[in-house]
């Protein structure tokens, strides 16, 4: 039923990750029934078939970049749109299965991407540890508490639910480091706009066209539509044929938003709507609307040329 809140959340797991600490942001979530996935696309296959309302994943990290596979799946997968963002920190702790001195630790389990975020720290700290790889920080905790290696990089969640003692906190090269995921839900009516939106879009570019990206990224900018976010990735097709996928501010329902997103479908072989949806806000403070640069650009004057020209072509005086 359109409006509906979802209950039926799928989540990349296993339980005690970042994904999981992330989806329990979301006081809907909370509330409901929560199953973890063990990758991307198992994740929003459960949505395409109805088995969950709503999967989260990982979109972006601020030190890692992008992950590849949540692309892929909204670039080129059936169908799929955004409907919120999360952005949590990226806190990482060692932990063991007993208070252990840190020149004792002589094995770390950790998640590739883990450890490549903590590996200053971990040269600086535990030179001597041979650190193992796992395939999540939920594993690396599990194998922890049961003493297979002397200590764990995990994520805080993780700590209690393992009963593990923390060794040390906040280990991560990169203090500020976040992580962004999404909440995907089967295509319907975005909520109505905030004041504070992001819309994102897959496009797909017409081959060996000089100017074709230019083009796009024109698109948005007579419209002072601010672009936050672009990259690209193959669509698996051939050699030189991409998909970009756009972050931009304002929501679809915003008339200077749709005209950017009709001059779009226009000049490019596919666009693919992916959602308009709240921005992230760390407090109530930080929410404030984007101001065009321009004069003429605010929401109000696309909405006034667009009523001047219905006046026109009704033959009204203007």
């Amino acid at each position: 039923m359109p409006g509906t809140p979802p209950t039926r959340f799928v989540y990349l797991g296993p339980e005690g990750t970042f994904t999981e600490q992330a989806l329990r942001t979301i006081p809907a979530a909370e509330r409901g029934l929560r199953t973890p996935a063990r990758s991307v696309p198992e994740a929003l296959d459960a949505v395409r078939a109805g088995d969950a309302d709503a999967a989260l994943v990982p979109l972006e990290n601020s030190v890692g970049g992008a992950v590849p596979v949540t692309l892929d799946e909204l670039g080129t997968g059936e169908p799929l749109v955004i409907t919120r963002e999360v952005v949590i920190p990226v806190e990482f702790a060692l932990a063991s299965a007993a208070l252990t001195p840190l020149a004792a630790v002589r094995s770390v389990a950790a998640h590739p991407q883990a450890s490549a975020q903590c590996r200053g720290w971990l040269q600086a700290n535990v030179p001597d540890a041979v650190v193992v790889d796992v395939l999540s920080n939920a594993a690396a905790a599990v194998a922890a508490a049961a003493g297979e290696y002397d200590a764990a990089i995990c994520a805080p969640i993780g700590v209690p639910r393992h009963h593990l003692t923390v060794l040390a906190e906040k280990i991560a090269d990169h203090p500020d480091a976040v992580t962004r995921f999404a909440l995907l839900s089967r295509p319907a009516a975005p909520a109505p706009p905030t004041g504070d939106d992001v819309t994102s879009l897959a496009v797909m570019i017409e081959r060996d066209r000089v100017g074709a990206l230019l083009s796009v990224l024109t698109e948005l900018a007579v419209r002072g539509i601010n672009l936050s976010r672009i990259e690209s990735r193959p669509t698996g097709e051939q050699l030189g044929v991409y998909v970009f996928f756009l972050d931009c501010t304002g929501h679809i329902a915003e008339a200077r938003v749709g005209e950017a997103l009709q001059g779009l479908r226009r000049i490019c072989a596919e666009v693919r709507f992916l959602g308009s949806y709240p921005r992230h806000r760390w407090s109530e403070r930080s929410r404030s609307e984007p101001q065009p640069s321009q004069p003429g650009l605010t929401n109000d004057d696309f909405a006034d040329s667009a009523a001047w020209l219905a006046r026109l072509r009704a033959g009204e005086p203007t």
